[in-house]
C-alpha cells in the first residue's frame, strides 16, 4: 500500500478540547531537533520497505494500533534497557490516551548509533528509520529518551521522577563555596578511550590536575552509587563512554559547574545545552591541563562558575521534568507517524505488551514511575523547524564559545 496514511481520531496538540482550557506552554528549544532528526525522510516519506530494512539492526519492533502496544523482539538486550524503554511508552499511552498515533518502528538498545550516513550517499536511498538513545553527525539514528528515565535497577539508579527531586535536595546539603574546590568524576574508566585518558588526570604527589577521579568496578556492585550524595565538589566532569552516557543529566543537576569533555554524541536534550552558559567545555586533546585550567578559572571567578553551575542545574530541573520527557516522546512519535506511506498493522509475530510489574527492583521502579492517569494539561507546543540560517547561527555560537575557552587556556587567562 503506497497511499499516504493519515491517522484518524488523533487529537492535535493545538486542539483546545484536547485536555483542558489552560494555555499550553511552549516546549523547550531542544524539541526543535525532532524536525532535524526526521529530515532525511521529509521528501520520501517512510515506507514499509524502509522500516523492514531497519530490522537487521534492531533489538525489537514496536507497533501501536488504536492506542494498544505490540512488540516483536529480535535480539538479546543488555540488562533491562528494553524493559524500561517499553514501560515508558506504555506510560505515554496512559498519560495521553487517544493522542499517540498508529505507528510502526524499529528500536536499537546498544550504545553507539548504527545507521551510517556513508552507507546512504544517494539522497534517494532507502534510509532505514532506526530509533535509538543517541546520535552523532555521522549517523541517521532517531534519538529517543533512554531507559534510565524509568529506572536502571542493575546500578540502583531510581526513576527520574524520584531521583530528580533527590538531586535537588542533595544540592542544598552543601553550599557551593563549601564544596571541595576540585573536579569530581566517578564511573567505569574501562568504557571508552576518553575515560581511560581521564583516569590519567588523577592528581598524585608530582602533579596536581585539580581532578578527583574514582574508578567504579562494576563487578563489586553499586551500593555506594547514591547520586544525590555526590554533589560535594564545585566541579563535576562529564565524559562519554562507548557512546553518550546517561550520567549527563545527573552531573548537570548538581549545581556544580559541569566540565564536559568534547562530546561526539548527543541524546535528545543535550543539543539544547550551550557551552559557558550551561557547562564548561574541556578539550579532549589536552584533557588534564584543560580540567586544571577550568578549576583554576572557576576558583578565581567563583561567582561566574556558580552561575554556570546554576544554569546547568536549572536546565535539568525545569526543562527535563518528566512531563516534558513524555511531551518529547509524543511530539517525536506524532511527527514520525506523519511521514508514513502505509497503514501500520499488527504483524503476525507481534504480541501485545502488558503492564506487568515484574518483581523485586524492577517492580519497585515500575511502581515509582507509573503514570497515575491521563494528563490534565495539554502537551507543550513545539516550535517550527530551524531554518538554515538559524541552525548555522546556533552551531557557530557553540563553536565560537568553545574556541573562546580554548583561547583563554592557551593564554592562561584566568580573569
Amino acid at each position: 500500500m503506497t497511499a499516504q496514511f493519515h491517522p484518524k481520531d488523533i487529537l492535535l496538540f493545538g486542539d483546545a478540547k484536547a485536555t483542558n482550557n489552560s494555555t499550553p506552554q511552549s516546549c523547550p528549544e531542544y524539541f526543535r531537533w525532532i524536525h532535524e532528526d526526521l529530515k532525511p525522510w521529509k521528501h520520501t516519506g517512510i515506507t514499509n520497505e524502509m522500516v523492514e530494512k531497519a530490522r537487521e539492526k534492531a533489538h525489537f519492533r514496536l507497533i501501536i494500533v488504536d492506542g494498544r502496544l505490540y512488540m516483536e523482539k529480535y535480539k538479546y538486550v543488555f540488562q533491562t534497557r528494553d524493559v524500561f524503554t517499553i514501560w515508558g511508552i506504555l506510560q505515554l499511552l496512559k498519560l495521553y490516551p487517544g493522542k499517540v498515533p498508529d505507528l510502526d518502528l524499529m528500536f536499537m538498545c546498544h550504545d553507539p548509533p548504527l545507521v551510517q550516513k556513508s552507507d546512504y550517499p544517494d539522497n534517494t536511498s532507502v534510509i532505514p528509520p532506526l530509533f535509538h538513545y543517541c546520535g552523532d553527525d555521522l549517523t541517521y539514528d532517531i534519538v529517543f529518551p533512554d531507559w534510565s528515565f524509568w529506572g536502571w535497577p542493575e546500578v540502583n539508579v531510581s526513576p527520574w521522577v524520584k531521583l530528580s527531586k533527590e538531586l535537588e535536595q542533595g544540592n542544598q546539603r552543601q553550599k557551593w563555596m563549601e564544596r571541595e574546590p576540585f573536579a569530581y568524576w566517578k564511573g567505569n574508566t574501562y568504557t571508552g578511550w576518553a575515560r581511560r585518558d581521564l583516569a590519567m588526570c588523577n592528581s598524585d604527589d608530582k602533579l596536581e590536575w585539580n581532578a578527583r577521579i574514582h574508578h567504579l568496578d562494576w563487578r563489586k556492585g553499586f551500593n555506594d552509587t547514591d547520586l544525590a550524595s555526590q554533589c560535594t565538589h564545585r566541579y563535576k566532569i562529564y565524559v562519554e563512554g562507548n557512546a553518550w552516557s546517561v550520567s549527563e543529566k545527573y552531573i548537570l543537576a548538581c549545581d556544580s559547574m559541569s566540565l564536559v569533555v568534547t562530546p561526539h554524541y548527543y541524546d535528545f536534550f543535550s543539543r539544547g545545552l550551550i557551552p559557558t552558559v550551561h557547562y564548561w567545555p574541556i578539550n579532549e586533546h589536552n584533557m588534564c591541563s584543560s580540567i586544571k585550567f577550568a578549576v583554576d578559572w572557576g576558583n578565581n571567578n567563583t561567582n561566574k562558575a556558580q552561575e554556570i553551575g546554576r544554569r546547568g542545574s536549572e536546565f535539568i530541573q525545569k526543562k527535563l521534568q518528566m512531563n516534558l520527557v513524555y511531551d518529547y516522546m509524543l511530539h517525536l512519535l506524532t511527527e514520525y507517524s506523519k511521514l508514513f506511506k502505509y497503514k501500520p498493522v499488527i504483524t503476525k509475530n507481534a504480541v501485545e505488551v502488558c503492564s506487568c510489574l515484574g518483581k523485586d527492583t524492577v517492580k519497585e521502579y515500575k511502581e515509582l514511575s507509573k503514570v497515575k492517569g491521563p494528563s490534565e494539561a495539554s502537551p507543550c507546543i513545539m516550535d517550527p523547524p530551524y531554518d538554515d540560517h538559524q541552525l548555522q547561527a546556533l552551531q557557530n555560537k557553540k563553536r565560537n564559545l568553545t574556541k573562546q575557552v580554548e583561547f583563554w587556556e592557551a593564554d592562561e587567562h584566568l580573569s
